[in-house]
């Protein structure tokens, strides 16, 4: 068996006494809608450098890819986004604020990624993307773009109330075997450090984001994923409802702050 070294073991334990003493100590507050703080704020200048500069912001390849697929004819009817929709500059303008929103058909909600998907299946009749393919990311990436500077205002639908409790219950519920939740990190602790990083509060703001860590960029969900294999919890496949679920939840949470997308993380 390896052991670990001194410093290895410090910083471990420090970690873990820091994820106990959240666990334990801290009262659960949901953050005043005035206290309310995008993690870009918290980011170096020179990463936020690169997110307000279009010419430096690495996701920008992927919304101009994104503007090529949407000017694309594909699957049996021939026809391309634009076709139905025109100037996404114009026909997109805020509707990433307001998702996800409730499908008729399928009745639940549904983000982005899955409008874009089921538009494909039923009115260019062309098959699906994969989920966190390049060309999904693209295309939503695309369309969030048009929402920048929009404030997120999710939808008065009653149907979606009780998807958006589902989702709270989910971001309260603890997991994994670190036995915490998000809400423990995001609600209740925020701003502090843990491992030499800043808390954040966890806003959806600048899907999909360019994450350095990934150099790529990805989706909320690819997050959400990475925050629960993070406290040794087994994630839920793309597309799961419950995802969908807390997404809904975080833009409620979120109600009011400025889209920042496509943005740039560490």
């Amino acid at each position: 068996m390896t052991s670990l070294s001194g410093s290895r073991f410090a910083v471990l334990g420090s970690v873990l006494l820091g994820l106990a003493i959240f666990a334990i100590a801290a009262a659960r507050a949901e953050i005043a809608l005035e206290q309310r703080r995008s993690s870009y704020e918290h980011m170096s200048r020179d990463t936020k450098a690169m997110q307000d500069d279009d010419l430096t912001n690495p996701a920008m390849l992927s919304v101009l890819d994104g503007e090529a697929l949407w000017n694309a004819k594909a699957g049996a009817s021939g026809k391309s986004c634009a076709d139905c929709h025109g100037d996404a500059k114009a026909s997109m303008t805020g509707l990433a604020a307001r998702y996800p929103a409730y499908d008729d058909v399928t009745g639940r909600p549904v983000n982005i990624e899955q409008r874009i998907n089921l538009s494909r299946e039923r009115d260019q009749k062309a098959a699906p993307f994969r989920y966190e393919s390049a060309e999904l990311l693209a295309l939503t990436a695309y369309t969030a773009l048009q929402s920048r500077g929009q404030p997120i205002a999710p939808p008065e639908d009653g149907r979606l109330a009780p998807f958006r409790e589902k989702g709270k219950a989910l971001f309260e519920q603890r997991i994994g075997q670190l036995n915490l939740s998000c809400a423990q990190c995001h609600d209740d602790n925020w701003g502090k450090s843990l491992a030499g990083n800043t808390i954040p509060q966890a806003h959806p703001t600048g899907y999909p984001i360019y994450r350095l860590e990934w150099q790529s960029v990805g989706s909320l969900q690819r997050r959400l994923r990475n925050c629960m294999t993070g406290v040794r919890a087994e994630p839920y496949a793309f597309g799961a409802l419950e995802y969908v679920e807390l997404e809904l939840f975080l833009m409620w949470r979120a109600r009011g702050m400025t889209m920042e997308s496509p943005g740039v993380r560490p």
